[in-house]
């Protein structure tokens, strides 16, 4: 392995595969790597969850990016890394930047109601994980949701919706859409806006979003 590459680290969305970053390009000296969701084991904890996810990343001062979901969990995964940057997109960096109906699924349950036993066969899951009033956009996301693991997404969805995490970690770089409809900008602090940008601007924008990167990266 090239010792002079950067290592780069990509956790994917809640149920999302590893097409997500299809649109994603750096140059050769940046070594891309996808990590894949592992099936919790039975009542694991988010942290003991993100622990094991972090057995993945092999190298020291590597950079960690999690997307959506992910970059809850790239926040968990940071206490077990040494790392030269941790960014996350379209996320949140604490419990304050949820929007309200997730406080309210948290504080109510409801989260335990979406049939994920019927995942991709129904809209539930997918305008639980993109957003409301975004039909015509969630056809390109929803091919790429092809974790249908029942154990893993009756567990994905409780770990988000009761996320506790008070205070942000010092040093996360957070990139998120002006027009992120599931975690509305409006809750957000201290990130770089990108301009028009929705929840699956990983996707449709992924030219601005591998730029930006290299912005942050070469810093």
């Amino acid at each position: 392995m090239n010792s002079k590459k950067t290592h780069v680290y990509f956790v994917p969305g809640l149920a999302a595969g590893t097409e997500i970053f299809r649109n994603i390009k750096f140059p050769e000296k940046y070594e891309i790597h996808i990590l894949e969701w592992l099936i919790p084991d039975k009542n694991e904890s988010l942290q003991a969850y993100a622990k094991r996810m972090a057995l993945f990343v092999k190298e020291k001062d590597a950079i960690l990016i999690g997307v959506s979901f992910g970059g809850v969990v790239v926040q968990e995964m940071h206490d077990f890394l040494k790392l030269k940057k941790l960014i996350i997109i379209s996320s949140v960096k604490t419990q304050s930047e949820l929007p309200r109906r997730m406080k309210l699924a948290s504080f109510t349950k409801a989260y335990k109601l979406i049939p994920t036993s019927l995942v991709l066969s129904v809209e539930d899951l997918t305008k639980f994980s993109i957003g409301p009033k975004t039909k015509k956009r969630l056809s390109l996301y929803q091919q790429y949701l092809h974790v249908r693991d029942k154990k893993y997404l009756d567990w994905a969805l409780e770990k988000m919706v009761t996320w506790n995490q008070k205070e942000k970690i010092e040093g996360v770089i957070h990139i998120h859409g002006e027009k992120d409809m599931v975690f509305p900008i409006k809750y957000i602090e201290d990130c770089t806006v990108i301009k028009g940008g929705t929840h699956i601007m990983i996707l449709n924008k992924g030219r601005e979003i591998s730029d930006k990167l290299l912005e942050i990266f070469e810093e």
